[in-house]
């Protein structure tokens, strides 16, 4: 049976034209979902300063779908109607076996390295020195190596995974991974990193050998514990203390119950979990824990709304 495969495509956009970006891309995914073997598109917008690329997932059931929709005319012409919109080149890679370790967790380094002709058997030993390398590194979570597929993109392709974004800093900055790349030099013709990085998936740690829990699934925890955070702290905090006592604006007390609810979930939700791993982790075809985790859930949100209601 042929493998899923994932397009991995990042680009910038010129600034002013975000929101027509968007509209195109969500023409460009309604069309490459009349294709056969097409799955499914997630689109991450920019979130700088770290990440200033849109990333576009498009998911296929197999390589041979993925490449047709790549060389469809429809695709091309819809490419070319965009070009005034961006700034740059744009990435293009195909990613075997249904994506393991694309969607970074939380944040990545899409590495793409075009090598001289003949130097493959140095680039690989090479890759495997770097590989060893990075996995000593703090904060080091998956890496994936992806070699070239002929007709379709000419790079060699290396997604690194870490815990959080100075992490991964520390490493690409790092005087091993310099030395690392001045070794190199003599055998690649360029190379070129690009990061991604998500919102919620920082709270919802993955082993990388499968994506993260559905978008649904994390908002729905997210909201279980944001709404105790938020009431009780408007109820014991903001408005007997900060409105009250120190006679605060209501906008600036707003603000420092959103600082503190952030910071609480950060705690909160990587809790919460662990708690519901046996539903978050459960495939879409699981079908009576995928129910029976949701009405837990929204059992919860109502229990509550009473207590809450009785406090207010």
């Amino acid at each position: 049976m042929p493998a899923p495969v994932t397009i991995v495509t990042q680009t910038q956009v010129v600034p002013g034209q975000e929101a027509t970006f968007a509209t195109w891309q969500d023409g460009i995914g309604k069309t490459a979902g009349t294709f056969p073997g097409f799955l499914r598109q997630t689109v991450m917008p920019p979130n700088p300063p770290m990440q200033i690329d849109w990333v576009i997932l498009q998911d296929f059931d197999s390589e041979k779908s993925a490449v047709a929709w790549l060389h469809s005319h429809e695709r091309l012409d819809l490419v070319r109607a965009a070009l005034p919109m961006l700034a740059g080149k744009d990435d293009v890679h195909i990613v075997r076996d249904g994506g393991s370790g694309v969607l970074p967790a939380p944040v990545s380094a899409v590495i793409a390295t075009r090598i001289k002709k003949g130097s493959e058997i140095s680039y690989r030993a090479w890759e495997q020195r770097i590989a060893a390398a990075q996995s000593k590194a703090p904060g080091f979570q998956g890496y994936r190596f992806e070699p070239p597929l002929p007709g379709v993109q000419d790079d060699w392709l290396a997604i690194v995974r870490f815990d959080s974004e100075e992490h991964l800093q520390n490493w690409l900055n790092s005087p091993d991974r310099q030395k690392l790349l001045a070794e190199a030099v003599s055998f690649t013709e360029e190379f070129h990193t690009r990061i991604v990085r998500t919102g919620f998936d920082q709270w919802f740690k993955s082993d990388g050998s499968t994506q993260g829990p559905a978008a649904w699934k994390q908002n729905m925890v997210v909201l279980l514990m944001l709404y105790p955070v938020v009431f009780l702290f408007g109820i014991f905090v903001q408005t007997p203390i900060l409105m009250g006592r120190l006679e605060l604006p209501f906008w600036l007390a707003l603000f420092v119950g959103n600082v503190v609810g952030v910071i609480l979930l950060n705690w909160l939700v990587p809790w919460a979990s662990r708690k519901f791993n046996w539903w978050l982790a459960a495939p879409g075809s699981a079908l009576a824990t995928n129910v029976t985790g949701a009405a837990l859930v929204a059992g919860l949100y109502l229990a509550a709304l009473v207590i809450f209601s009785r406090l207010s």
